[in-house]
């Protein structure tokens, strides 16, 4: 049994050493090289690396970051989609992610009769790999490569916009300008659907969240307080906003109609 215990630390210490530095500590290191600064800088390996990429996107383990509330969050926004009609219409994913989210969303908006699904990111490797997700969808699924904080697109062009953890990696300054464009992108009557973390109700949850982001993400913790998002579009205005939590309070999903 010590045996047992001493092999289950030795994997705990491995992973999350792994995951450190494919994350907070490459972005540690990339600070300190000179000119290294670029709209991609805020970006963690994991999600530019096409090796990383193949690695860690598998569903288990998604799902397991997540405490197993993976597939409650997703079902919440695709039961969204699937309310809307969107017959005719474009939907945005805003940033690509890792999991089964983008194929459930893309069936979705389909199903409700969008005419096209836009998937936008500011890595063309996460494109490359969405595209091997979807590609049974045919043309029915464009991609774009796209900054969040920054679009290109034509304002209003779409009716439904899906960011699934994406601003818990935006440093502060740019956190406010995704959640705009995000906006921005929308027609009236459009809705945004955000997927993040939560300020957890439990004590206990909350203390080991703490230490989780101080460790490997900490421009997260802005979200449980000064950039929280529902906050944040309420201080924009021009929006009818709607959150569901989940695990204790440990997740949220933002479902914003713009007015």
């Amino acid at each position: 049994m010590l045996h047992g215990f001493y092999v289950l630390a030795a994997v705990l210490v491995s992973t999350g050493l792994f995951f450190f530095v494919v994350t907070r500590g490459a972005l540690i290191v990339r600070g300190l090289t000179p000119g290294s600064q670029s709209e991609r800088s805020h970006v963690y390996p994991i999600y530019s690396n096409m090796g990383l990429i193949k690695m860690v996107d598998f569903q288990p383990i998604i799902s397991a970051i997540l405490l197993f509330q993976y597939h409650r969050l997703v079902s919440k926004i695709v039961s969204g989609l699937r309310q809307q009609d969107l017959r005719g219409k474009k939907v945005l994913i805003t940033s690509c992610a890792f999991g089964n989210v983008m194929p459930r969303v893309v069936k979705a908006a389909l199903q409700s009769g969008a005419e096209r699904v836009l998937v936008a990111d500011i890595i063309p490797n996460e494109l490359e790999h969405a595209r091997t997700k979807l590609a049974h969808f045919g043309n029915k699924v464009e991609f774009i490569v796209d900054n969040a904080t920054a679009m290109k697109q034509q304002e209003g062009m779409v009716d439904a916009n899906v960011i699934f953890f994406l601003l818990h990696e935006l440093p502060h300054h740019l956190k406010g300008q995704a959640l705009k464009e995000a906006g921005r992108m929308l027609a009236p009557g459009g809705k945004l659907y955000l997927g993040e973390f939560h300020r957890p109700e439990l004590r206990v949850l909350r203390a080991l969240s703490w230490t989780y982001f101080k460790v490997f993400e900490p421009l997260g913790l802005a979200l449980w307080n000064t950039h929280d998002p529902l906050a944040c579009l309420d201080e924009m205005g021009g929006w009818k906003c709607d959150r569901s939590t989940y695990f204790f309070g440990n997740f949220q999903i933002v479902s914003a109609t713009k007015l």
